[in-house]
């Protein structure tokens, strides 16, 4: 009983650290959502080996999506022109960071594992986006130039996207501070709605999960065990490697996990290790990407994210010895910034905002009884149908090529 009442007491001391910045960073997303205009991002996506995947790695940085909810989004940009690298860059930045994830990073960790979170996953994305681009120059230029023209003809073919495109290029150069002030209101109400039905309905559940998990790690696990094989050292850097890539957990559920591992002993590379690999590699999702993007883009895929999180895993915690930085206390410390009554509202509010997608989520579990979240049937996925059509359609534009 002292065993479950310590590992809840823990859960809820990481659930108060973290609710107002978990709060903060749904509703900047929603306002990413609001702003940010889907066409305008295939139109820098489409064409350039190097440019484009740069763009791809930095604009998924902000976006707040899983590993499996990036899919779909990943094979609309590729519907819509978006070249192999940037795709690649795309769907490793996302899920690896995002704004949610940055400002739990912030409540539960430090400052330099915040800022070495997003520049890891950056150039992770860029590594992978790039080599899939060069290696990509082999193939017949023929499907290619196709396919651009396909996406080229779709925006002029009298249907209403290019003048559909016109009009948001001229509302957004007429745009003056007055008419963005008379739109926040609408923007600001739109963004809070996607955010709690949309962003949060996706993340409830694994946040939940992963609070949960940290609370049990910090009671079960002996400090010991955890410093003699995730101290520190490429083999701690390898050892994260195995656990975190078949794993699912979202970039938000691994950060409270992180925080534990870090409070008991792990070097804070260990940890990043954790913290890229976890969020944006799994089993499911890897067949997935299979039919996305084919078996060297895959390959290429977790070769880039080991390679480059187990590096930035060395650097940094050479980063943190050179500092003299003593993570176990930085972490501690950080997390008690805000004043209590504060986060136990927000914690209160985080609570109340998760009944309705943890019980969609429990009620889909038990009733549907096949498939998972990024199966390609639509009918035996979680989803839901206007999630899974970017990937159907996808597959059809990957067999006619």
């Amino acid at each position: 009983m002292s065993f479950l009442y310590n590992a809840l007491s823990s859960s809820w001391n990481l659930l108060n650290q973290s609710a107002v910045y978990m709060l903060f960073g749904l509703l900047i997303g929603g306002l990413l959502k609001e702003y940010l205009s889907p066409t305008y991002v295939a139109n820098h996506l489409g064409s350039g080996r190097f440019r484009s995947v740069f763009k791809a790695a930095l604009l998924g940085i902000p976006i707040p999506l899983c590993s499996c909810g990036v899919l779909p989004a990943a094979a609309t940009l590729k519907k819509q022109g978006a070249n192999n690298g940037a795709v690649t860059a795309f769907l490793i930045s996302t899920p690896e960071s995002g704004v949610d994830s940055i400002s739990i990073t912030w409540a539960l960790l430090d400052p330099i594992m915040t800022i070495a979170r997003p520049v890891s996953a950056f150039i992770s994305a860029a590594i992978a986006g790039t080599a899939e681009n060069l290696l990509a120059s082999s193939q017949p230029a023929s499907s290619t130039h196709q396919q651009q023209h396909e996406v080229s003809k779709k925006h002029s073919c009298g249907c209403g996207c290019d003048q559909e495109e016109e009009k948001e290029k001229a509302g957004r150069a007429g745009r003056t501070a007055q008419g963005f002030l008379r739109e926040l209101p609408g923007k600001l109400t739109s963004g809070i709605k996607y955010a709690i039905f949309d962003i949060w309905e996706e993340l409830a559940g694994w946040f939940m999960i992963g609070i949960l998990l940290a609370g049990v790690i910090t009671v079960l696990l002996p400090d010991t065990f955890i410093r003699s094989y995730l101290g520190g050292g490429l083999s701690s850097m390898l050892l994260m490697l195995v656990i975190g890539i078949p794993l699912y957990i979202c970039a938000t559920a691994s950060t409270p996990i992180a925080a534990a591992f870090l409070l008991k002993g792990v070097s804070p590379g260990a940890a990043l290790v954790f913290l890229l690999v976890g969020p944006a590699t799994n089993v499911t999702s890897l067949s997935v990407l299979v039919g996305l993007l084919g078996k060297r883009a895959v390959v290429i895929y977790l070769t880039s994210i080991a390679l480059v999180s187990v590096i930035c895993g060395l650097i940094l915690d050479a980063v943190y010895g050179m500092l003299g930085i003593s993570v176990i206390a930085a972490v501690a410390k950080h997390g008690e910034m805000m004043p209590e009554e504060l986060t136990v509202v927000a914690s209160i509010i985080l609570l109340i905002f998760s009944i309705r997608p943890i019980k969609r989520s429990l009620r889909r579990r038990f009733v549907l009884k096949q498939g998972g979240c990024c199966s390609t049937d639509a009918s035996s996925c979680g989803c839901g149908e206007e999630i899974m059509q970017p990937l159907q359609s996808l597959g059809d534009l990957r067999k006619k090529q």
